[in-house]
């Protein structure tokens, strides 16, 4: 199953360094059910870029709890087993959680197939969204403008061979 696990740039950073995305449980993002209920679509290249699409927003709520972090939204797509991620039943109709799987066990970066990453010309938006989701969460539609303004922002792709110089340890 392809999940898209929401990153910052220091967080790449410390995948790199150890070799793991996470020991799991963590939460990732993949084509549910839910997800393709309301996505109403039977592609699934458009189904994934919704997947990969929570997973930037994701990615702005953890720039949000990281003031100091380059305000680049980092997403990776990654190959799991079947089984390893599974949705929350409780939770699969809920808006804020379409999409939201748990990975279970421990991901090596070296499963992953690609990493996404905001260009220099998204940081301005990004901060800005990152500043304005608590406002947004409550239900602020200015707020939420500014938010979505951060999704006009298509993420680059990188090979997997490319994380060391974005984390910057290539050269």
């Amino acid at each position: 199953m392809r999940v898209y696990v929401p990153l910052t740039l220091p967080g790449l950073a410390e995948a790199h360094r150890t070799g793991e995305l996470g020991a799991g449980p963590f939460v990732a993002y993949a084509v549910t059910p839910a997800l393709r209920e309301w996505y109403l679509s039977d592609d699934m290249e458009e189904l994934e870029y919704a997947a990969l699409s929570r997973a930037a927003l994701a990615s702005v709520r953890l720039l949000a709890a990281e003031p100091d972090a380059v305000r680049r939204r980092v997403v990776v797509a990654v190959d799991v087993p079947d089984g390893a991620a599974a949705a929350d039943p409780d939770r699969g109709l809920d808006p804020a959680a379409l999409g939201e799987v748990r990975v279970t066990g421990t991901v090596a970066l070296a499963r992953a197939a690609s990493v996404h990453v905001d260009s220099d010309d998204a940081e301005e938006d990004v901060t800005a969204a990152a500043g304005a989701l608590a406002a947004a969460d409550g239900g602020d539609d200015d707020a939420q403008f500014v938010v979505d303004g951060a999704e006009d922002h298509e993420l680059l792709w990188y090979a997997t061979q490319e994380i060391p110089n974005l984390v910057g340890f290539g050269g």
